[in-house]
């Protein structure tokens, strides 16, 4: 037993990579058609990928609400992993993003458990819960704009069931998150991205600190943050 998270090397990593089920091919194939995009990095590994899958298949989920879907590859990983009557509501504002999921959703054959909704996450939360959906999810995933977490906490809790989860993304933020990292420091390891991306990533990581401050001391859950990739917070609902 080690008393603290084995460093990950480059190739620790490949031998954990080879040592999981073979990604599926359509995901392998979503993966590559957005290695292209410029935000390309806002995709979730295939290492998380299957930890998604797997979660899904613990939890028993049925029906679970995504936060922030991008291209598409964490909605797949879920569905696949749902029963053939699971649904899986996705939420995002992006048209050109979510049309790359679209067709590899329909080529895996999950297209049929998915519904899209295209509209700020909030709106879109707001209408489940006014269509009487809230305490009928299962399982809730945040990865969208951070300084949003907050309000798509509280509506995710609305919206589960007791014992539901829910899987916060980017909890470490490449560990810019601590709180003895300067915003100096935030910034140069930004500088070569344009002022608006800057400013943006410092808003985040300073959504993010209070974001994790305000789940440390939420008794509506059970919670353990966990470094899965860029850091993943898991709730349960008490």
């Amino acid at each position: 037993m080690s008393r603290q998270t084995i460093y990950m090397t480059d190739r620790l990593v490949d031998y954990v990579a080879r040592m999981n089920p073979p990604e599926h091919p359509v995901l392998a194939e979503l993966r590559e058609a957005t290695s292209a995009l410029e935000f390309a990095g806002m995709q979730i590994s295939p290492m998380q990928g299957h930890f998604m899958q797997m979660l899904v298949r613990l939890t028993g989920a049925r029906r679970i609400i995504e936060v922030g879907t991008f291209t598409g590859y964490s909605t797949l990983c879920m569905a696949l992993a749902l029963p053939e009557d699971g649904e899986l509501v996705a939420l995002d504002v992006s048209q050109e993003w979510t049309a790359i999921g679209r067709r590899h959703w329909a080529r895996a054959g999950v297209d049929g458990k998915i519904d899209l909704r295209l509209a700020p996450a909030v709106e879109s939360l707001d209408g489940l819960i006014a269509d009487g959906r809230a305490g009928q999810f299962d399982l809730a995933f945040i990865d969208a704009d951070k300084s949003g977490y907050p309000d798509y906490w509280e509506r995710a809790l609305v919206l589960l069931r007791p014992g539901g989860a829910i899987a916060a993304d980017n909890a470490l933020f490449s560990g810019r998150v601590l709180p003895d990292v300067s915003d100096d420091e935030l910034l140069a390891a930004r500088a070569h991205l344009p002022e608006e991306r800057q400013q943006s990533a410092l808003a985040a990581v300073h959504a993010l600190r209070r974001f994790n401050e305000t789940i440390r001391h939420d008794d509506r859950v059970d919670h353990a943050m966990t470094p899965i990739g860029d850091g993943i917070t898991l709730a349960v609902k008490r």
